[in-house]
């Protein structure tokens, strides 16, 4: 009787998973739901290991499912991998889910945090493909890789993380890096930043229910907040992106940049680097901001934004920006000393001025003027234009919104001088050269290689004057006393 009965369990067993498998499979849009769209393993690595977490797979339908393939992105190459029922790969076929049943998928990481960033990233990424009836869906997969100080938006990319202040002050000095994850937001507190601290930003694309599609990476000082920046020559601090293999090093674009919310005052930045992102330092309106012996380059957008701004700049080079260096928009209060806004390879001017804010872009039929007072001295404004300079005065020349003075500098202008606003252009340009397309062939020692040095017949040579608190150049090597070379740098033999 016992063998009569183990038989017809056999047999029911055998015609369930057949009729399941030939007949019983949902055939409609495979939407499948998960316990987790983000599987991240929060554990930051100080010595090689492995950490594991799963993820369920629910199939909520009246059928069976086949998951025709359940893969990790990366292949053999990822740092995940995964088991389902014990079966272990990268890529993994036919995974069957009875109706209204789960499955567990466990992820494994294993990361030597001590390897390179080329080959052990701060951040890492990947994906869990999930695929059947012609559906593709997938879940995200995260770990840290370095050790690293992160300040990290755990929720969801894109969300802003407001930087954790005590009595209104908070240094970073650590000689770990800082890698920041999604927004920054610095306010009610003072962040003082020690020389040579490297501070890596992850950018990437954001989805937004509420934003739509924005680009992820932002470092936002409030308007109750500061950055107190103190690099030294020999100890620059770096903002960058996080992206460090060979083919992303030079890569622009990679994370937003700095952004100084409207009346967020007494910045200071000095000796610091900012590259790799869509904009450099971007100033909202009556933000105020001193930038010394720094540099800003590699960007997909604009160098220095400021709207309506107090920017002081000193010894500071701005380069390879697909946009302007420099554009200084709706007025505002500008000083720079010794300066080189190079823009070569762009079709926007190196430098751009205007007193006035559209409000209806692209039309601009009404518009906002706010008076532009700006000095230049000793600055070099360069590029592959034949116009490097761009004046935009609304008001055509009342005399009172667009103030500019301009002291040993050398400029790349062409039609400017045929302008009925400005043609009187060399007046309010003390002492400037202009600057011919020949002299662009020595001008620096290798435009093509991003070395803006001077080279040894450039016409910058002993062309400045003195500023008596500026004793220095960008690379801390001292400036002649009585005749400096215009730029960023001086001279070196």
């Amino acid at each position: 009787m016992k063998v009569k009965l183990g038989i017809i369990c056999l047999i029911s067993m055998v015609l369930i998973f057949n009729a399941c498998r030939n007949d019983q499979f949902y055939s409609g849009e495979l939407m499948l739901n998960f316990s987790e769209d983000t599987l991240r393993f929060d554990t930051v690595f100080t010595e090689l290991g492995s950490a594991t977490r799963y993820v369920k797979i629910f199939n909520p339908h009246p059928d069976a499912v086949n998951i025709e393939t359940l893969a990790i992105e990366g292949g053999d190459q990822s740092f995940f991998r995964m088991n389902v029922d014990g079966e272990s790969g990268q890529n993994l076929s036919n995974i069957l889910i009875p109706s209204n049943d789960s499955v567990y998928v466990f992820i494994e990481v294993t990361i030597d945090p001590d390897n390179p960033l080329s080959e052990s990233p701060f951040v890492i990424e990947d994906k869990l493909l999930i695929n059947g009836n012609e559906t593709l869906q997938d879940v995200h997969l995260e770990a840290w890789g370095q050790n690293a100080n992160y300040i990290p938006a755990k929720n969801s990319p894109g969300a802003i993380t407001l930087l954790p202040c005590q009595n209104g002050v908070t240094v970073w000095d650590d000689p770990k890096p800082y890698v920041i994850y999604g927004i920054l937001l610095i306010d009610e507190c003072d962040l003082q930043i020690a020389a040579g601290t490297q501070i890596y930003v992850h950018g990437g694309v954001v989805n937004s229910q509420d934003l739509g599609i924005y680009n992820d990476g932002l470092i936002l000082v409030g308007p109750n907040g500061k950055i107190t920046a103190n690099g030294t020559v020999q100890d620059t601090i770096v903002f960058q992106g996080d992206r460090l293999e060979l083919p992303f090093l030079d890569d622009p674009g990679q994370w937003q940049g700095l952004r100084f919310l409207a009346e967020s005052r007494q910045n200071r930045l000095d000796n610091v680097t900012v590259k790799n992102s869509i904009f450099g330092v971007w100033l909202d309106s009556l933000a105020q901001v001193d930038i010394r012996q720094s540099k800003i380059y590699n960007t997909t957008s604009v160098g220095v934004v400021a709207i309506h701004a107090d920017l002081d700049m000193q010894n500071t080079l701005i380069h390879s920006n697909l946009n302007h260096s420099v554009q200084c928009l709706y007025g505002g209060n500008y000083n720079f000393d010794y300066c080189t806004f190079a823009s070569y390879g762009t079709d926007r001017e190196a430098l751009r001025l205007s007193n006035y804010i559209c409000r209806d872009v692209p039309f601009c039929t009404e518009a906002d003027l706010n008076t532009l007072n700006i000095q230049m001295n000793n600055c070099l404004v360069a590029g592959s234009l034949s116009e490097e300079l761009f004046l935009d005065d609304l008001t055509e020349g009342d005399g009172i919104s667009f103030n500019y003075q301009f002291k040993n500098c050398i400029v790349r202008i062409d039609s400017i001088l045929d302008d009925p606003v400005f043609g009187d252009f060399f007046n309010f340009c003390e002492n400037c050269i202009e600057l011919n397309t020949s002299d662009n062939d020595t001008l620096f020692v290798d435009i093509d290689n991003e070395d803006f040095h001077l080279d040894t017949m450039s016409v910058a040579e002993g062309k400045g004057r003195p500023i008596g608190n500026v004793l220095i150049d960008l690379d801390g090597k001292l400036r002649d006393a009585s005749t400096p070379d215009i730029g960023c740098y001086e001279f070196q033999e």
